[in-house]
């Protein structure tokens, strides 16, 4: 089989569909738990983009609570992207911090 045959496949998760307030520990574990039984059938080969336009605050305890486990299952193969808005940005950064694994941004 030839490269050009392999097709890449990409998930998006689009977070404003969760709010565009993402503050509470609680609704971060809730849209995880939500969010698994869409992940479940995942292949290995396809791509995890989280897509943070449209999200206006980002809290660090929601980051952890959905972020940090995604990262956990799909390492490399999970990229963020739009991630200019400063909150985003300052979660970002304390995610790593306290993981101390870097998350893979497109911007």
């Amino acid at each position: 089989m030839r490269s050009a045959d392999i097709l890449l496949k990409i998930m998006t998760i689009e977070l404003k569909k969760f709010g565009t307030t993402l503050i509470s520990r609680q609704t971060g574990k809730e849209a995880f738990l939500a969010f698994q039984a869409f992940t479940k059938d995942t292949k290995k080969n396809e791509k995890i983009e989280i897509d943070f336009d449209g999200v206006l605050t980002f809290s660090p305890s929601w980051g952890d609570e959905f972020l940090t486990p995604l990262l956990n299952l799909y390492g490399n193969r999970m990229v963020l992207k739009n991630t200019g808005n400063p909150s985003v940005k300052a979660t970002i950064e304390m995610l790593q911090t306290i993981t101390k694994k870097q998350f893979r941004t497109l911007n």
